[in-house]
Parts: C-alpha cells; sequence; structure tokens
C-alpha cells in the first residue's frame, strides 16, 4: 500500500490513523461581547516571559445567529506595553502575533524579532492564542471530544476573533489612532497574510514569514516539500543523502527478521521494547524533516536545541562511520543529534512521545481544511509515497465523521494566479522565505507589486526573520530585517498621513 502523505501540522507533527498502516505527514462586523479588558480577565505576569496575561471573552461562532452562537469562551493572550507611547490617547503601532497551533508562550518565546523593533516603533505588542490551542479552549476539557465542539476550529473563526480582540483592545485602550501591523510564522504567517487580506480595515500591514499559502490544491508540485528537505541533505553530502535513502529498506528487513524489533530496540536505544517498525520510521523521519526546516545558521532551541546549520552536523556525524558500518546505526546517530543535542539522555521514547506545545488540534485542521497533499517522489531520500483524496478522505470520516473540503482554502483565500489577483486588489504584505524551509516551495516568492514584496533567502529556514537577533547572526540576515523594518516603517508612516487627513 502507498504511504499517504498529508500536512497534520505546519510543524509536521505525525500521527497515524489506526484504519490502515498510513505516513501521515505529518491543515460585516459580527456581535461581540465588548466586556473591558479589566473584566473577567485575570492578568499575570509570566516570570519568563516579559509579557503580562489576559484572558478575553470571545464568541464562539461570529458567523451565525444562533442562540448557541453566543456561548462565550475566554481566549489567551499576551501583552507588552513597556515601549507603547504614553497616551493618554495613543497613536504609536500595535504589533499583533497571529497565533498558530500551539501554546502562545512558544510562540512569543520564538519570535523575538517583535521585541526587539519594538524600542524603534514605541509599539505594544500583543500575542494572541489561536482557538482551541494552549489555554483558549471553547470547550474546555472537552473541546476535542466530538465533531460538534470541533466544528468551530477554523481559520476564518480564528480571523474573526483576531478582529474582534483588536477592535477591543484599541477601543478598552484609547488607541484608535494607533496603526496595526500583524506577524506570523509557518501557519501564524498564513493567517497573517488572510488577515491583511480580509481585514484591511484593521491592519495596514502583514509579515507573513515561511507562509506556505500556495501548498494547497494542484498550484505546488506535490513533491516539492520532500524534494527540498532531500535537496537540503544532498547539498551537505552526497554519501549522508544516500546513506538516509538507502536506510528505510534496511530499517524494514531488520524488522521483517526474526527477533528484529527486539534489535531495532537496541539499535535505537528506546525506553520500552518497540511494537511497530513504523514507530522507528516516523521517529527518523521526524527528526531529519524537521531539522531542515530549523537548518539555522545560529544555535537555537526552537523544536529541540541544535547547534548551528544542524544539517551539516548531522551528516558530518554519518560521514564519519566506516563503510562498513550499518545504516541504521549512522541514521540513530545522526538522529539523535536532533532528539538529544544536550546528551542528557540515556534512552528515547520513541513510542510514547508526548505533545509539549500542544499541537494536536491540527489533525482536525488537516481533516477539514487544510488540505495540502504530499508525496515523494523517486528523486526523494524518503521512499516513494502517493496521495488519493478519497483514501484520505475515508481516514478522516473513520476518525471525525467529517470528510475534508480540499479547495475550501482556495475558495476562501484564493491561491490560484495570485500573481495576477492580488496584484489587482492587495497591497503592504511582505512575503519572507529562506530556501533552506522546504516550506517555502509552496510560499510567494516574487514580488507581485510594489508593495506585495518577497523576501528571498538563500539560506534562510523556517521563519528565521522573526528570531531574536544574535550576535552571531550573518550578514544576510541582518539585512533582511533591515528591509523588513524599512517597509513597515513606510506604512506607519503613510497610515499616519492618511489619518490625519
Amino acid at each position: 500500500m502507498a504511504w499517504i502523505s498529508w500536512l497534520p501540522s505546519m510543524l509536521l507533527l505525525f500521527s497515524t490513523f489506526a484504519t490502515t498502516t498510513v505516513f501521515s505527514l505529518p491543515t460585516f462586523f459580527p456581535r461581540a461581547p465588548l466586556q473591558s479588558l479589566a473584566q473577567r480577565a485575570h492578568t499575570v505576569k509570566d516570570p519568563k516571559l516579559p509579557f503580562t496575561t489576559h484572558f478575553f471573552p470571545q464568541q464562539l461562532d461570529h458567523f451565525t445567529f444562533q442562540p448557541k452562537a453566543y456561548k462565550v469562551f475566554y481566549q489567551k493572550y499576551l501583552m507588552n506595553s513597556t515601549y507603547w507611547d504614553q497616551g493618554p490617547n495613543h497613536t504609536a503601532p500595535i504589533f499583533v502575533y497571529t497565533g498558530n497551533e500551539g501554546n502562545i508562550e512558544w510562540f512569543a518565546e520564538n519570535t523575538g524579532f517583535m521585541l526587539d523593533i519594538a524600542p524603534k516603533f514605541h509599539a505594544l505588542l500583543v500575542f494572541i492564542e489561536h482557538r482551541f490551542y494552549g489555554e483558549s479552549m471553547p470547550f474546555g476539557k472537552k473541546s476535542y471530544e466530538s465533531a460538534e465542539a470541533l466544528g468551530y476550529l477554523t481559520s476564518t473563526q480564528a480571523l474573526a476573533d483576531y478582529a474582534v480582540l483588536i477592535r477591543s483592545l484599541k477601543q478598552n485602550l484609547s488607541a484608535e489612532a494607533s496603526p496595526v501591523v500583524v506577524f506570523g510564522g509557518s501557519y501564524g504567517g498564513m493567517l497573517a497574510a488572510w488577515f491583511r487580506l480580509k481585514y484591511p480595515h484593521i491592519t495596514i500591514g502583514a509579515l507573513a514569514s515561511s507562509a506556505p499559502i500556495l501548498e494547497f490544491d494542484y498550484i505546488t508540485p506535490w513533491s516539492s516539500f520532500y524534494d527540498a528537505v532531500s535537496e537540503d541533505y544532498k547539498d551537505e553530502s552526497m554519501n549522508c543523502f544516500e546513506v538516509i535513502k538507502e536506510s528505510w529498506d534496511e530499517l524494514m528487513a531488520v524488522a521483517a527478521q526474526k527477533g528484529g524489533m527486539l534489535e531495532l530496540s537496541k539499535t535505537f536505544r528506546a525506553c520500552k521494547s518497540l511494537r511497530s517498525v513504523y514507530s522507528v520510521r516516523d521517529w527518523l523521519w521526524t527528526a531529519f524533516v524537521y531539522t531542515a526546516m530549523v537548518d539555522y545558521p545560529t544555535a537555537a532551541d526552537f523544536l529541540m536545541p541544535l547547534p548551528a546549520h544542524p544539517i551539516k552536523e548531522m551528516c558530518r556525524i554519518i560521514d564519519g562511520f566506516p563503510q562498513e558500518a550499518s545504516k541504521l546505526t549512522k541514521v540513530f546517530s545522526a538522529a539523535s543529534l536532533y532528539y538529544n543535542y544536550s546528551g542528557n539522555k540515556s534512552c528515547f521514547d520513541i513510542e510514547n512521545g508526548t505533545d509539549p506545545h500542544g499541537l494536536h488540534g491540527w489533525d482536525w485542521q488537516a481533516c477539514t481544511e487544510m488540505v495540502m497533499p504530499m508525496i515523494c517522489s523517486n528523486e526523494s531520500m524518503f521512499p516513494p509515497s502517493s496521495y488519493d483524496y478519497d483514501e484520505f478522505g475515508d481516514e478522516c470520516m473513520a476518525k471525525y465523521g467529517v470528510r475534508p473540503r480540499p479547495h475550501w482554502i482556495t475558495t476562501e483565500y484564493g491561491g490560484n494566479r495570485i500573481d495576477a489577483v492580488l496584484k489587482r486588489f492587495g497591497s503592504n504584505i511582505i512575503f519572507s522565505n529562506g530556501m533552506r524551509d522546504p516550506w517555502s516551495r509552496g510560499g510567494v516568492l516574487r514580488n507581485i507589486s510594489s508593495s506585495i514584496i518577497a523576501l528571498v533567502t538563500e539560506k534562510g529556514a523556517h521563519h528565521l526573520d522573526l528570531r531574536f537577533a544574535t550576535k552571531d547572526d550573518p550578514k544576510w540576515l541582518i539585512e533582511q530585517r533591515k528591509q523588513e523594518i524599512d517597509i513597515i516603517q513606510s506604512w506607519i508612516d503613510q497610515y499616519h498621513i492618511d489619518f490625519k487627513e
């Protein structure tokens, strides 16, 4: 059976449906309660982050007028007003991060660019958590228990959440004259771009980093993601690429032998005896894919603590073995760089991994609207795979009782012939992509107009530009961020000119 690949998380969280052996990739202003921010919301200082924590009374359903639509849940957001102008009527900008699939603190910790530039712009910083993630659960602990509840987990509802919250924030903080700029990375970058297109009266511009808004339908070749991952490794070392490519067959061959799973448990230093070879496969696959995404030029700990240029380090490990060493020994050692760079693990919990960042809601999104077909071509370092909409739909039906709407995203937000379409009505969006990031293949890589700009770096990785600046940043990254700052400044300057007229 072919491995059917789709996207359960923009961060490529891997999951497997029980029905088949599948490798799954890792898809008018509404009425809302406008309570004062001081009401209900408890304000807490997070000791690890320079933000205060708030909860906004958010409406469950922004698009119907049924009685149940008015149910309120409390949406988490973080705020830093350290550098904001003194008011009482504010005119300095509000920088908003459009939260994606995970705890909002995680994204705040890894979006230091906003903190870095806040003093220059005297900006208020706001990080809004996406509904159904982190603590923003509309039905509490029952939020994931049924399709009836999860049906409110959509990108359109999330964008409306952001619009309602931002409007309320501006009203309550005497900030009607403050321009709003939205920022986002990965799925959050897609949301930032879509927010600018859907709510241009609320935000003056968007920085959409590593936002694969063209990864839908047939716009981008389905093999492009895994071809890009493979190219990253091949660029470092052909031997490294070939060892990984050939290791999958060796893995299956060992598993098929008598006592093979016990041997794999030892080779991969599993904390508990392994029951499925696919767990090992996914463990390796995850390490190689994630490392390609975060192949940063400086040390970082976004997904895991990793050194600078981690693909180079992985390939150095593989190439350092004698030719006669088994391929599984080589790839295990390379993957250990991802899982255990700190060196403090004596064994690996391969079959009982946790979800530390709260990403699991993405399975639902992938089974409804975030349908990003992916396959592995013969040229990639992964085993060839195919994709079938109907079989994927059957799996989603078995798990959730719903079928995907594979063409809804391009219906709702567009994507086909995006150059011609956005040139007619869009403006003020920066699409930034680094070509080391496999998601870049589904991004906007060329300027669309004088105000819809593509900033593409050859050696950049997954929303690298949004990370904190470091003393070791290469010149090209420093220059990219300077371009972004200059463009944002031009948006704000033009806003204040228009606001006075």
